[in-house]
């Protein structure tokens, strides 16, 4: 049983990596954007993307393979209706989040070279934003879906 213990700790680690990191990320990525500064938007775009590329893919990595491990350990099937629910969910957010890792670097690219040219934000820096603002909303609900998932396995008939 420690085993399973400590393979669960990992899982919950991990998931509160994944919805920590992106709800700051979000956060900070929202109040940079509303300065309308393009200094101000580099830096702290250029934040967000070291942080999703050490946290959130470190967390998106060790996830399947600890739930994996876990389920194993536990002796469910990974066919159990809210694990499969749970990968799906796991799958829709990666879809929504791999865009929005793409689009990050985007938005810092775009603010610095404003600032090199001590221009404003262009007209596709807005659009690529509005895309990352509305991609963030299904990937969070679907996130908040697995942790129900995991924490109250229901049995679906």
């Amino acid at each position: 049983m420690m085993h399973e213990d400590v393979l669960r700790l990992i899982h919950v680690i991990g998931a509160a990596v994944l919805f920590g990191t992106g709800i700051g990320i979000a956060f900070f990525m929202v109040m940079a954007h509303r300065t309308r500064n393009p200094a101000i938007i580099s830096h702290v775009a250029g934040i967000v993307v070291l942080a999703d590329a050490l946290f959130t893919a470190s967390a998106v990595i060790a996830q399947p393979i600890s739930g994996y491990l876990l389920a194993r350990s536990a002796g469910w099937s990974l066919d159990t209706p809210w694990i499969s629910l749970s990968l799906g969910l796991y799958v829709l957010t990666g879809l929504f989040w791999l865009p929005v890792v793409w689009i990050q670097v985007q938005l810092r690219n775009l603010a610095a070279e404003a600032v090199a040219s001590k221009s404003e934000l262009p007209v596709r820096y807005y659009r690529l934003y509005l895309i990352w603002f509305i991609c963030g909303f299904p990937a969070f609900a679907a996130v908040i879906g697995i942790l129900w998932l995991m924490l109250a396995k229901p049995h679906f008939s």
